[in-house]
């Protein structure tokens, strides 16, 4: 057990904290932090309701719910132990400039890469993502990517900002490979025959257990470096109603949970958990969901970067 001597003094920083109770660090460059966690409050590129540029700030306060753990379970090691993060806060662009955002973001995570740390981002619509991609394509190649989702987010119409085109363009730029790739949860409209990429989709994942999910897309991702993106509207509306793009028959919470435990010892290179709108939650669930998938990838990430000892 950790001694109160040992634990932050977060009277330091009561009332200006980041994600799970860390100080801000707005020179995350220039510390010694393993992960760097950054919001992306955009959602100019958003189809359905908007509000998703309030995410960030909602995961952040919920995961003051998650802060007082010393273990998380079923881990059986204190995550700050083995891992450094950092917060660094919201990125600032030029209000109402997609074209702004798009090159900070990349211009950002591609210097917090270069640096040798790694990235959570949190959105924003799912279009933060694209270049987030491209960051990290600069550092780790043409990956595999995991998607969380309700949409394939593979159409090809769409304006050059849409949160509903990414993983069209993606491909396109050598960004990632489908061939290696993985959809879940995937329950509106798409082509199979058209992008290449692997779908299971939510009536299947609903029927399927979570080992066998586990086991198909380990089976199709292999050992390349792999991107995973989560979309809160994968989750049913009952686990997620504050989201832009609601769609019925979604996932629990508790399988998604236990998916994203299962990718350990896979070559996890970048995590987003995107698309939380807290004008339409409910009690905080959905952006308790994103805080907790967020911190589920971190226990993930540690332990599959062999710091855990």
């Amino acid at each position: 057990m950790t001694t109160m001597a040992e634990k932050p003094d977060y009277s330091l920083f009561s009332n200006a904290f980041g994600y799970l109770r860390q100080p801000l660090d707005f020179r995350p460059l220039e510390s010694d932090a393993d992960v760097v966690v950054i919001g992306l409050p955009f959602d100019m590129a958003t189809t359905g309701r908007s509000g998703g540029r309030m995410g960030p700030r909602a995961i952040r306060n919920a995961s003051v719910n998650l802060a007082w753990e010393e273990k998380r379970w079923p881990w059986n090691f204190r995550l700050a132990d083995y891992v450094k993060i950092v917060d660094a806060g919201d990125l600032v662009y030029n209000c109402g400039d997609a074209e702004d955002f798009t090159a900070r973001v990349e211009a950002f995570a591609t210097k917090v890469l270069e640096s040798g740390k790694s990235l959570l981002s949190f959105g924003g619509d799912h279009f933060v993502t694209l270049p987030l991609l491209r960051a990290h394509h600069k550092v780790h190649g043409t990956m595999a990517l995991l998607h969380f989702d309700a949409h394939t987010d593979t159409y090809s119409q769409g304006s050059k900002y849409d949160h509903g085109t990414m993983f069209y363009h993606a491909p396109k730029e050598g960004l990632v490979d489908p061939a290696h790739s993985v959809q879940v949860g995937i329950r509106t409209e798409y082509n199979p025959e058209g992008h290449g990429y692997q779908v299971i989709d939510a009536a299947t994942a609903n029927e399927l257990s979570s080992d066998d999910i586990i086991r198909q897309i380990r089976e199709r991702v292999g050992d390349m470096p792999l991107y995973v993106t989560f979309d809160i509207d994968c989750l049913d509306p009952c686990y997620a109603p504050g989201t832009g793009t609601p769609v019925i028959g979604g996932l629990t919470s508790d399988k998604a949970l236990k998916i994203i435990r299962g990718l350990q010892g896979m070559n996890i290179v970048g995590m987003d958990v995107v698309e939380v709108a807290p004008a339409y939650d409910s009690a905080e669930i959905t952006a308790l969901a994103g805080a907790t998938l967020g911190l589920e990838m971190l226990h993930v990430w540690a332990d599959s970067k062999g710091l855990v000892k």
